[in-house]
């Protein structure tokens, strides 16, 4: 199990008052038969429940835990301290979805982060100045003053090399917001099916027309390691290395492998209140943002319910799904059932056996699920200061607010982080992206205390061909706080309680499996068409009135709302041909 370390010293969080986020059911009762069931009350799960509703879907929502959000969810793991568990940061929540569910008006609330990241360096200073670091934002010029202090010619390159990405990653957006192009449809049936099904070209169609000429530029990012792009732009090992880590977050890969471009680019394309490619934090923590979705559902009619474990989906004679049994025997019947989660998960555990040809099993058996991420939740009486950036008194600096990027000064570091992991072992210099939401907003720490997040990279799922042992994950937390400490000296003396989440963990808590933060890998085999196999790519499974509505489906990732609102309004239209 998880390793979660609370060290009480009677200290300020005696007397805060926990405020729960994690939402439990509505108060009405469980009805045996709903038009749609969802299972699992994840960020994909919520919308997509909410937007059955509002399509005249009578639906519920059925998640196994006590808490609502999946992987977004806040929860108070040491007293007086409420954590981003896992999701951490927001930014890929598609616009129109908040739009269209108000999520403003039923709670959401976002602290936009300025700078974005600081890269602190472990160096001298010389003659008596701190070491150098490198912080990144949305003010240009300060970015290119940054940068200057490591190469002049990289602070000229940056504004084209800005501009480039972003009119890369604005082109995939009509990709995002619509399913996948229907093949057979175009290819197979009759005339006038086909011609109806050519208007799923339309956003391919639109992504051509954004690129025009950098369609080769489009098509190389996607596919070549992110280090072929960053080294014929800039020289300076902590501008290359502080992007590259964009390329592999989340992701058992290296700078120098094929396709960490596209991961690159998936992490820019987002936006947060208007701003391309901004990251914030959530009032209240990630719980923040699901329970503003389950309350625009609830608005609707959807009914909630926590703590109901589905047991199984259930298929009848005619091989269409009929609806669910939880665990304690009760069977709920429905005319479609939306699963949440992975594809995996879904397909091994929760359909029934000889529902689904072996072939297909087989299949789903070969889904990428590599995680290299180990999360790690810290409990802080005091604010992280920064060998780099020191400031007194305990007071925060703009560089508190950001992503802070440790062990990431040079590429090198990044690599030698990588092939630990795929020998078996976590990484003895771990990446490490920190995150203090404290700093933003007081609703998560008491007064003068702070949370920490500690995003880690690379720990492979078993180690050595074993399971990871309570020792191990202690002794991976160690090394992970011994170099915090080379940059911020006194970090381990703040610590009060920490919560380490091996990929195994994460999978055990968050129904990840694998630990995969994406619902499966993000390589390009698992992209698109292929997400998370060409058979079903476009939401639908071989039960008919079975879909995927999680990010395990297109466009996957983390991009918010888009596999739920796909598959929603891809079984409304499937249920009104009935």
């Amino acid at each position: 199990m998880a390793a979660a370390v609370w060290t009480d010293r009677g200290t300020r969080a005696k007397n805060l008052l926990w405020i729960l986020t994690g939402s439990r059911s509505n108060h009405t009762a469980l009805k045996p038969r709903y038009d749609a069931l969802v299972i699992g009350g994840g960020h994909n799960g919520l919308v997509a429940a909410a937007y059955l509703q509002k399509g005249g879907v009578k639906t519920a929502v059925l998640e196994r835990r006590h808490v609502l959000g999946g992987a977004a969810v806040t929860e108070e793991i040491f007293p007086g301290f409420r954590f981003s568990r896992c999701s951490y940061l927001l930014s890929l929540l598609r616009p129109h979805i908040c739009r269209d569910l108000e999520l403003k008006k039923h709670g959401l609330k976002v602290y936009m982060r300025e700078p974005h990241s600081f890269t602190p360096m472990l160096e001298e200073g010389m003659k008596g100045a701190p070491p150098r670091s490198l912080t990144l934002g949305s003010d240009l010029a300060k970015n290119l003053s940054e940068i200057d202090k490591f190469s002049q010619k990289d602070a000229k390159a940056y504004p084209e090399f800005v501009a480039h990405l972003e009119k890369l990653a604005s082109a995939i957006h009509p990709l995002l917001d619509s399913p996948p192009v229907d093949i057979k449809g175009v290819t197979a049936g009759s005339l006038r099916k086909r011609l109806a099904a050519t208007k799923t070209l339309m956003p391919f169609a639109k992504l051509g027309l954004k690129l025009g000429g950098n369609i080769p530029d489009f098509y190389e990012i996607i596919t070549a390691p992110i280090m072929k792009i960053l080294t014929r732009w800039f020289d300076s090992e902590p501008l290359r290395a502080t992007l590259a880590t964009d390329g592999v977050i989340g992701a058992m890969t290296s700078p120098s492998n094929p396709g960490s471009g596209y991961v690159l680019l998936h992490h820019v394309m987002g936006e947060l209140e208007k701003e391309k490619g901004a990251w914030g934090y959530v009032e209240g923590g990630m719980g923040g943002v699901s329970q503003a979705i389950a309350r625009a559902a609830q608005s609707y009619g959807v009914d909630i319910f926590t703590e109901k474990n589905v047991e199984q989906i259930l298929v009848g004679s005619d091989g269409a799904t009929k609806g669910v049994v939880i665990k304690d025997g009760t069977e709920i019947y429905s005319n479609v059932v939306l699963s949440n989660a992975t594809p995996y998960a879904t397909f091994k555990y929760l359909t029934p056996k000889g529902a689904l040809s072996e072939e297909f099993i087989k299949a789903v058996d070969q889904i990428d699920y590599t995680s290299p991420v180990t999360k790690i939740n810290v409990a802080l009486d005091k604010l992280p200061n920064f060998l780099a950036s020191p400031t007194p008194d305990d007071k925060p600096g703009p560089h508190h607010q950001c992503s802070i990027h440790l062990n990431c000064e040079n590429v090198d570091i990044l690599e030698a982080a990588y092939k630990d992991a795929i020998n078996g072992r976590p990484s003895a210099r771990p990446m490490l992206e920190m995150t203090i939401p404290s700093v933003l907003d007081p609703t998560l720490a008491p007064p003068g205390c702070h949370v920490v997040s500690l995003f880690t990279q690379f720990t492979p799922y078993h180690i050595k061909g074993r399971e990871w042992t309570q020792q191990d994950r202690e002794d991976f937390a160690d090394t992970v706080f011994d170099w915090v400490e080379q940059y911020a000296p006194g970090f381990k003396t703040s610590v009060v309680g920490r919560e380490i989440l091996s990929p195994p963990d994460l999978e055990k808590i968050f129904g990840l499996t694998g630990g995969n933060i994406f619902h499966g890998s993000m390589s390009l085999d698992q992209l698109y068409l292929a997400r998370p196999l060409p058979s079903l790519s476009d939401y639908r499974s071989p039960i008919k009135g079975l879909y995927l509505c999680g990010s395990g489906c297109h466009p996957g990732g983390g991009v918010m709302g888009s596999p739920g609102w796909n598959a929603a309004l891809t079984a409304i239209s499937d249920l009104k041909r009935r």
